[in-house]
């Protein structure tokens, strides 16, 4: 058994969501979210979701001022999903690097959201998730994206950062536009991220179908 199956074995749950995670009584990520239930343990994720992927985004060395003199930090950014419709986006403080990317890995899975994809370009209409339903906006500080659907075969036209957060929520073709300071790379993967959520914000005709 692997490190993380006999720390999940051990886990004791604090929260009413994980106790029901743990007992089987819920068995599915889609099912937390369809009850707008809050997640708030991250072992709650790793026990629906084991499979995720996460990448580094940004590491700086922040500096602090104390009485007992200059105190220097790692902030690490982490970025992660499944590839399918899943997205979260951490940001963790520590005196040491793993830690801090320790910290980030957290408070992505406790800010794991589902995305709304689709087909919204009148150029392509083939009806397949493979970009996102509609046009949709996300600001965090200076920065400020607009993501809009593309046909198929066009790619992720975007900046770096924003690439690795659309593909990490399994965006495959997508236009973006941009404004604000993006050499930030928090704001930017930011939001970019808070874009990616306000898809599902919005119900679409083909959740009329599901339904």
């Amino acid at each position: 058994m692997s490190s993380q199956g006999m720390a999940l074995e051990e886990w004791e749950p604090r929260t009413r969501v994980g106790k029901l995670v743990k007992e089987g009584k819920i068995t599915s990520i889609d099912e937390i979210f369809k009850r707008n239930l809050p997640i708030l343990e991250p072992e709650i994720v790793d026990m629906l979701l084991p499979d995720l992927d996460h990448e580094v985004i940004d590491v700086t060395i922040v500096q602090k001022m104390t009485d007992a003199g200059r105190i220097t930090r790692y902030r690490a950014v982490v970025i992660l999903g499944n590839r399918d419709g899943y997205v979260g986006l951490g940001k963790g403080k520590a005196r040491q690097f793993r830690f801090a990317i320790e910290k980030a890995l957290r408070n992505a899975k406790l800010n794991l959201v589902p995305i709304r994809r689709g087909c919204g370009s009148w150029e392509c209409s083939c009806g397949e998730p493979h970009s996102v339903p509609f046009m949709v906006r996300g600001k965090s500080g200076s920065v400020e994206v607009i993501l809009k659907p593309a046909p198929k075969g066009t790619g992720l036209v975007a900046g770096e950062v924003a690439k690795k957060v659309l593909r990490m929520a399994g965006i495959r073709d997508i236009w973006t536009f941009t404004k604000g300071e993006t050499r930030t790379s928090y704001n930017f993967a930011r939001a970019t991220y808070l874009a990616l959520r306000a898809t599902y914000k919005f119900v679409t005709p083909l959740d009329w179908q599901r339904t």
